[in-house]
């Protein structure tokens, strides 16, 4: 079984220091929370940036600091969203591709999203995807419904992206599909054969899916982003508190846990 790719979300869009005084908000905060879990294990940041005052934000210059921090620490993939937070147009969700991050999400598909609904449409995705695919930059296709992988294997007839094709199943999202393992076992089931995938737990689900992706050849996805708790009505310390209970159990299981550079090499990032 090949080695196990951790990522780490460190900070999300929604999740609020009010929620868990350890979010990390700042480009410092993030930048030394992501260089610890780096540290610990992650070799993958899904990254978010928030302005001064706290609130998800897409501009440039702000994610530019923050990746730069970042990179100043360790050589972890940076992995932008580009689901940005609700109500963001979708030229500022697009806007940070323009940094060229080695990764940055896709999500193939409108779903609704707690009260809200989180667009789009197919038109903005193919557009995402094409923007990606000119900066040369490697999508990791979000799942938040079955149908999201049709709609990503639409993309791949039309060019627009390419094998191998790396899936994150994000799952119970209040709206999307459930947190169940038998869930997680049809979305496996349903991706092309060469494909590679993670799964984000939402909440209490991110623990009991992430030892079964283990054990099933998948990979995971912790943080904050997804779940603020260690146990249940335990707030989690830190991030990386996160990542190196994911790390133990994994060695436990008997598999190992990969570096950014192996990570690279198993999702087919051209490091060239």
């Amino acid at each position: 079984m090949e080695k196990l790719i951790i990522t780490v979300a460190v900070c999300g869009a929604e999740v609020t220091k009010k929620e868990n005084p350890n979010l990390p908000t700042t480009p410092e905060e993030i930048a030394e929370d992501v260089y610890n879990c780096y540290l610990k294990g992650a070799s993958i940041v899904h990254l978010h940036a928030r302005d001064e005052q706290g609130n998800p934000t897409s501009d440039v210059q702000v994610f530019r600091k923050t990746m730069d921090l970042i990179k100043s620490k360790c050589n972890i993939i940076i992995q932008i969203s580009t689901g940005g937070a609700l109500g963001m147009t979708p030229e500022e969700r697009a806007a940070p591709l323009a940094l060229k991050p080695e990764m940055a999400s896709l999500t193939c598909g409108t779903v609704n999203f707690g009260t809200g609904v989180f667009w789009n449409p197919p038109d903005l995705i193919e557009n995402f995807a094409l923007k990606m695919r000119e900066l040369g930059v490697k999508p990791e296709i979000e799942v938040f419904e079955a149908g999201m992988i049709n709609n990503a294997l639409q993309l791949q007839k039309k060019g627009l992206i390419q094998q191998p094709i790396h899936f994150d199943f994000v799952m119970g999202v209040p709206g999307g599909i459930t947190g169940n393992v038998r869930d997680l076992i049809y979305l496996v089931e349903s991706i092309p054969s060469g494909s590679t995938w993670s799964v984000a737990g939402i909440g209490r689900h991110e623990l009991p899916l992430g030892v079964v992706a283990i054990i099933l050849g998948g990979h995971v996805r912790v943080g904050f982003e997804d779940n603020i708790y260690y146990s249940k009505g335990v707030l989690a310390q830190s991030n990386a508190q996160l990542v190196e209970r994911i790390v133990r159990i994994s060695l436990e299981l008997g598999r190992e846990v990969a570096s950014p550079d192996e990570a690279r090499k198993i999702l087919g990032i051209d490091v060239s």
